[in-house]
C-alpha cells in the first residue's frame, strides 16, 4: 500500500548509487509509511555507510526518523575526514582490494586483510568483534547491520583507493612498520639472526635487515625498494607526517 510522498535530494558525490532517472536534483519518493528513513536511502542504492548528515526542513535527523507527507531531505555526503569514535581506527579490508591492503600497511595503517573469499557474514562479523572500518566496493556488503563500521571504496585504481582513504579517514602514518603480507608489527633484524630466510645474493648484497614479529617475514631494501619509496614519499606529503 502507498503510503506519504516525501521528495529527496541526494548529494552530487552520492548520485552514483542512484539510478540513472532520479540523479537529476530532488526525486519524489512514495515510503510506506513505517519504514526509517535510512531503510529509505538505502532503498534508493545509497549505502549508510556513505550517507553524513540527512536534514528534514533543513534539521537534522537520525536515520531512524520515519518520514512524514510532504517532507523534504536532503542527504549529505560524509564530512571529511570522517570520525570513528568509539575505537582506534584500523581497517578490515574484503578480498578484492589486497593491493590496497598492502600499501596501507606499508604506510603502517593497522589493516586486516583475508585473501581468500570468507563470506559477507563472517566480514561483517569480523568487523563488529575487531571494532574494525570495512572497506570494500561491494554495497550489498556494507548493507549488513552487524558492521562495526564501514566505508565504500569508489575507484577500481589502487593509487585512487589509496588517496581515497588517506583523505577521508586521516589515519596516522608510520611507514616501514608493519608487516605487509601480515600486518604484524616489524622490528630491526641483524643479518646473522636471518641469514638462514636468505638466498646467497642477499646476504652479499644486503646488510640492513627488518623482521615481522609475527610470521618471521624477513624485510630488505631491494629491487621494488624504489617504488615503495615514491608511494610513501607521495602519502607523506599529501596527508602528514609520519608518526614520531
Amino acid at each position: 500500500m502507498n503510503g506519504p510522498e516525501i521528495t529527496l535530494e541526494v548529494a552530487p558525490e552520492l548520485r552514483l548509487f542512484v539510478a540513472h532517472e532520479r540523479r537529476g536534483g530532488r526525486t519524489a519518493v512514495t515510503t510506506d509509511g513505517v519504514s526509517t528513513l535510512g531503510h529509505v536511502v538505502e532503498s534508493l542504492g545509497v549505502p549508510l555507510t556513505e550517507a553524513g548528515q540527512l536534514l528534514v526542513g533543513g534539521s537534522p535527523v537520525d536515520p531512524s526518523h520515519i518520514p512524514g507527507a510532504g517532507e523534504h531531505v536532503e542527504v549529505r555526503a560524509v564530512q571529511r575526514p570522517q570520525q570513528i569514535p568509539g575505537a582506534p581506527l584500523r581497517f578490515l579490508l574484503d578480498v578484492h582490494l589486497g593491493t590496497l591492503a598492502r600499501r596501507l600497511r606499508l604506510l603502517g595503517v593497522d589493516t586486516a586483510y583475508e585473501s581468500e573469499d570468507i563470506g559477507d557474514p563472517a566480514l561483517a562479523t569480523l568487523s563488529a568483534r575487531e571494532r574494525r572500518v570495512l572497506l570494500s566496493r561491494d554495497r550489498g556488503l556494507l548493507r549488513r547491520r552487524e558492521i562495526w563500521a564501514g566505508a565504500y571504496i569508489y575507484s577500481d585504481r589502487p593509487q585512487d583507493q589509496l588517496r581515497d582513504v588517506l583523505g577521508r579517514f586521516a589515519p596516522v602514518l608510520a611507514p616501514w612498520t608493519r608487516c605487509t603480507a601480515c600486518n604484524g608489527m616489524l622490528t630491526e633484524a641483524d643479518k646473522e639472526s636471518v641469514s638462514a630466510r636468505l638466498e646467497h645474493g642477499t646476504q652479499q648484497a644486503y646488510d640492513v635487515f627488518a623482521q615481522c614479529t609475527e610470521c618471521a617475514r624477513v624485510y630488505w631494501r631491494g629491487a621494488h625498494h624504489g617504488h615503495l619509496e615514491t608511494i610513501v614519499a607521495d602519502a607523506v606529503r599529501e596527508f602528514g607526517d609520519a608518526a614520531a
